[in-house]
């Protein structure tokens, strides 16, 4: 297995993305190798500092860098040797298993479709969060960001996507799917939701419970709940605060605290035909390490090939 990790992307890259490869690797088993992409003069003496064998890691050597701010999609096509664009030739190639950024999201969701491209029979891929819940365990929100205007039948994609990752990768037995609406009710919602609702509900692929509120977010009604990528990601964006309040108002709370992107690595890009996460701008070592763990679960559990096989 080889996990392909641009050290290029991210707030505090290269550092904390060396650091977070340093740190998984005391987890991964002998067969499960790093591949790191980016600038190697600038990770050897972050390895040396650490006292690290380098000959742990592979590498491939770029010195450009698609950066925060660019343009995805002109930055894709301009940059060829950049971390990034690089990261996705090789995925495509298949010599890598999967690829992980912390740099430009939109540039990595441009790459996945460009590269790797959109599984046969799914319009659009989606951006999928873990959201923790008040009783324990976790749920999954999707789409958060990738895709602001949607159909109704991109939310039905969305539901069969979020319920094979729940499934496979989260553990989740017969997950249950339900849709982000104003109302419980059947004929509550906007034009998207209603006729979003009426698909689902003929759906026989998962077990969809109908509509939740935005206060059953972090209860146990549903284990997927689907909305477009513009609310999805305003709800993102929100429970994210509340990690960081409670920090500011000095409060120690055990729920909040898994609030902490930290916890959970990166976002995966569902839909497109090999594993790819993008992770948090601001990721830190722990971060980076959780997303390489992502990874790897997702390469391990077949996830790409199940979602295939469920749109084919």
């Amino acid at each position: 297995m080889k996990i392909g990790l641009d050290i290029m992307g991210g707030d505090y890259a290269p550092k904390a993305i060396v650091l977070g490869a340093i740190a998984a690797h005391q987890s991964l088993s002998a067969n499960e190798h790093l591949v790191l992409i980016g600038d190697t003069q600038q990770i050897k003496p972050l390895l040396s500092e650490k006292g690290f064998n380098p000959d742990h890691f592979e590498y491939v050597h770029t010195e450009e860098v698609i950066g925060m701010g660019e343009h995805a999609t002109k930055a894709i096509l301009q940059k060829p040797n950049s971390s990034i664009s690089i990261g996705f030739q090789l995925l495509k190639e298949g010599k890598i298993d999967s690829f992980a950024s912390a740099g430009n999201s939109g540039a990595m969701l441009v790459g996945a479709v460009f590269s790797v491209k959109p599984i046969a029979g799914i319009s659009r891929p989606c951006l999928c969060t873990i959201v923790p819940k008040l009783k324990g365990g976790a749920g999954l929100l999707l789409d958060v960001g990738a895709n602001a205007d949607c159909k109704p039948d991109n939310l039905l994609e969305f539901g069969v996507l979020g319920s094979l990752y729940a499934e496979y990768v989260m553990q989740i037995e017969n997950p249950k799917v339900a849709l982000m609406n104003i109302g419980e009710e059947d004929e509550k919602g906007n034009m998207l939701t209603l006729a979003s609702h009426r698909l689902m509900k003929e759906k026989a692929s998962f077990n969809f419970v109908g509509n939740v509120e935005g206060r059953d977010l972090f209860n146990d009604k549903a284990d997927v709940i689907v909305c477009d990528g513009f609310t999805g990601n305003i709800m993102l964006k929100l429970a994210e605060s509340f990690y960081v309040l409670t920090i500011k108002k000095g409060l120690k709370d055990e729920f909040f605290d898994r609030f902490n992107y930290e916890n959970y690595g990166g976002s995966p890009v569902l839909g497109v035909n090999a594993p790819v996460l993008i992770g948090h701008g601001i990721s830190s070592p722990e971060a980076v390490k959780n997303m390489i763990f992502q990874s790897r679960d997702m390469i391990t559990t077949g996830l790409v090939g199940k979602i295939q096989a469920a749109f084919r």
